[in-house]
């Protein structure tokens, strides 16, 4: 008998065990650990679970059926429905975070789909969304298709035709840079330099009501959207959503494409206005194509992955420690949400004026915490950094559908606003990657081609000196031709520092 109940324990603490029947969080029933507190629905743990949601729903997305006009849903509509179209558009940042998250992806994966996708998806928003050169706000990409199904992006969810986001489109910009680097078309770079010189021309030095551009404005004429809400104007003058202009302006200047002094002097402005203004105040909104303009919102995106873009740059400013932890302390304090707490987690609410928690937010600023701990060797946050990683397994159902919490099926929340926070927790603490296959977990460079074999693994990537790290879980590492091994056989973690375009990692069981 005590025998049994060890058992039972073990595999309690091994597995996870499943709550009583009536204990469901999105699509599953609740697992815990021995202590009671949330484990992932899938799989042996974490290590398991998370690559096995992220294979879910980048094949959900890769299977999703095409509009009546041919175009794949996914770049015509922000819900998907199974049986219907949705009657919304595109989400404004829904492709530059697809493209953010598969690049990620095809270095985890090695699989072309991903590559494939990301080419798909810029060149449709290429040839069908772009403002015209020679207006006031040209080589821009409008957020939003008015008509449904007209195949064109021409518009605003909220502000109509001709209105964009300058933001969405500095965001695309540095997603685009990065399929250059991928894929050596220079269309992308092109494009990229054309956005980055509408928006260095036109960057402001902004106030507390002003960002250095404005959120929503008229690409031909100039004028800021603007709602009466209870009797009073609201104008869409502000956000704070500029990490994708700083790497779009960094990316371009380093690689001497473009006005290099005029992306150097918008990024000063940018950085100036950010640390004077959001940094200080917290005021972090807006960002959701869908809040209308008289209804002012902070949100955990902005806030989260300003707080992720100091960690990772820490010469952006000498206290990048406490601004950084300043975010994070803010935006878990703002968004946290007490309904899983009897499962000892935590989750984040999306934003102020939405207070739900979301699958993608959670997820996260689990991630940017697990940044931090790698960062700084303050590891505080990281038991539960991991909880909320695990209930943000939960809203994604076995065929890959992941849907917000009583809400809907989101393209934007559930697909490329959750890949990459799975893959970036991974690449901060990689016992949270598969203990049994291998994976590139993070470069500094930009990953090519990839090539995952059966004793070897080779790739090619942009920058000849770069390092990389993969998880090593199939086979042990012996040789590595291109570059210097560091082999952590403990954690299986493979640290690789080259000088060489390709790279051949050798090895065998």
């Amino acid at each position: 008998m005590k025998r049994a109940l060890l058992v039972i324990v073990v595999l309690s603490m091994a597995f996870g065990i499943p709550c009583r029947a009536q204990d469901t969080i999105g699509y599953h029933a609740v697992k815990t650990d021995a202590t009671g507190r949330i484990a992932p629905w899938y799989g042996a743990g974490p290590s398991q679970a998370y690559d096995h949601v992220v294979r879910l729903v980048f094949d959900f997305w890769m299977n999703m059926r095409d509009c009546s006009n041919g175009v794949p849903y996914y770049l015509q509509h922000q819900v998907w429905l199974p049986d219907k179209d949705d009657p919304r558009g595109i989400g404004g940042d829904q492709i530059p975070m697809a493209l953010s998250s598969w690049n990620l992806l095809y270095g985890y994966l090695g699989d072309p789909a991903a590559k494939d996708n990301m080419k798909r998806m810029a060149d449709y928003w290429l040839a069908h969304g772009m403002s015209k050169p020679d207006l006031q706000w040209g080589n821009l990409p409008y957020p939003y298709n008015t008509d449904l199904h007209s195949g064109e992006y021409d518009g605003d969810m909220r502000a109509g035709k001709g209105f964009l986001q300058p933001d969405k489109a500095a965001s695309f910009g540095a997603e685009l840079v990065m399929l250059y680097k991928i894929t050596g078309d220079r269309k992308y770079l092109e494009a990229a330099i054309g956005i980055a010189n509408t928006l260095a021309a036109r960057v402001q030095a902004g106030d507390t009501e002003n960002s250095p551009w404005p959120y929503r404005l008229h690409a031909a004429t100039s004028e800021v959207h603007k709602e009466t809400k209870r009797g009073r104007t609201v104008v869409a003058s502000y956000t704070t959503n500029y990490t994708g202009a700083l790497r779009l302006f960094a990316d371009l200047a380093e690689m001497k494409q473009g006005n290099a002094a005029a992306y150097s002097r918008a990024a000063r402005i940018v950085t100036a206005w950010m640390k004077a203004y959001p940094l200080k105040t917290n005021k972090w909104g807006p960002f959701f194509e869908d809040i209308p303009t008289g209804d002012y919102s902070d949100t955990e995106i902005n806030a989260d992955t300003l707080a992720s873009y100091i960690l990772e740059h820490p010469s952006w400013d000498p206290n990048w420690r406490e601004l950084a932890k300043g975010i994070l302390n803010w935006s878990y304090t703002t968004f946290e949400n007490l309904e899983y707490v009897k499962w000892g987690v935590k989750v984040i609410n999306e934003q102020t004026v939405y207070k739900v928690p979301g699958n993608s937010h959670t997820s996260r600023h689990a991630s940017v915490e697990l940044l931090y701990g790698e960062k700084t060797g303050d590891h505080a946050l990281k038991e539960d950094a991991i909880r909320r990683l695990n209930w943000a397994t939960y809203t994604v159902d076995t065929d890959g559908k992941n849907r917000y919490i009583r809400d809907q099926n989101w393209l934007t929340d559930g697909y490329g606003d959750y890949v990459r926070h799975y893959l970036r927790a991974m690449a901060s603490a990689p016992e949270l990657a598969p203990e049994d296959q291998n994976h590139l977990l993070r470069t500094s460079s930009v990953i090519q081609s990839i090539d995952y074999g059966a004793s070897a693994i080779r790739y090619r990537k942009f920058d000849k000196r770069s390092a990389e790290m993969f998880k090593m879980g199939a086979w042990t590492p012996r040789r590595v031709v291109g570059g210097a091994m560091k082999w952590d056989a403990a954690r299986k973690v493979l640290t690789i520092h080259s000088n060489a375009d390709s790279v051949t990692i050798e090895g065998g069981r």
